[in-house]
């Protein structure tokens, strides 16, 4: 974790500079860049992939990118600029799908339910838009939170590179597993194949529970998928960086 590798340093300018230019744009950038559920009428093709240089704060940029220099660094000069670009944005991609898949999941899973409690589905629909939906009477059968549930994910937004970077830790274990990890938050060093998953853990705990709101908790479980499923797979087969320089 030295120096700053190019393609590294390629990504952080690329994530600081659509981090300003949002600042100047109000909601534009948000509505036209950040992740949509894809049934909402705001998604667009392209917000897979440009909701991983959005981010929601200053705090929120900073960690991601911290941690982009501090492991992805050591896995360019591993594998090389190509190999890890094609790593980083695959690991993004694949974070999207699986958010989405469990969006689509938890969506359908109370629409089905209003379905059978009686909306119709212009109501469920007019509900999702902002309208009023059907009798109140579906209360019998499903809650009040579990509605809203629906309705913020349906028109909620996910942004940032945290799913890449999720990725890229787990390539970064998988690589380094005995690396030790100084933080904040902890006075002693921890080993990387203990550290991380540990925070993916946490993820998904979070995930599944719903304690911990406003964060993407399966875009970064994703993010970790598709990174190991990359970096186990390199490492086994030795791919060589030649076959990307």
């Amino acid at each position: 974790m030295g120096r700053i590798t190019d393609t590294v340093k390629f990504l952080l300018i690329l994530n600081v500079l659509f981090f300003i230019g949002t600042q100047f744009t109000g909601g534009v950038a948000e509505r036209l860049f950040a992740l949509y559920y894809f049934e909402n009428p705001s998604f667009q093709y392209w917000q897979p992939f440009t909701s991983m240089f959005m981010h929601a704060n200053f705090f929120h940029i900073l960690f991601n990118m911290y941690a982009l220099w501090a492991f992805g660094s050591p896995l360019e000069l591993r594998w090389g600029q190509k190999k890890f670009l094609f790593f980083y944005f695959s690991a993004g991609l694949g974070s999207a799908l699986v958010y989405t898949l469990v969006n689509y999941y938890q969506v359908h899973s109370v629409m089905d339910a209003l379905l059978a409690g009686g909306w119709s589905e212009g109501e469920v629909m007019s509900y999702l838009s902002g309208g009023n939906g059907g009798s109140q009477a579906v209360l019998d059968t499903v809650s009040m939170d579990q509605i809203n549930a629906m309705f913020n994910t349906y028109n909620g937004v996910a942004l940032g590179a945290s799913g890449a970077v999720y990725g890229v830790l787990v390539a970064f274990g998988l690589m380094f597993p005995t690396v030790e990890l100084m933080l904040m938050f902890l006075p002693v060093p921890i080993k990387a194949k203990y550290f991380i998953p540990g925070i993916i853990l946490l993820d998904l705990i979070f995930g599944i529970t719903g304690a911990q709101t406003g964060i993407a908790h399966f875009a970064h479980i994703g993010g970790a998928i598709f990174g190991f499923l990359m970096a186990w797979y390199w490492r086994k087969n030795s791919f060589d960086n030649h076959r990307w320089n």
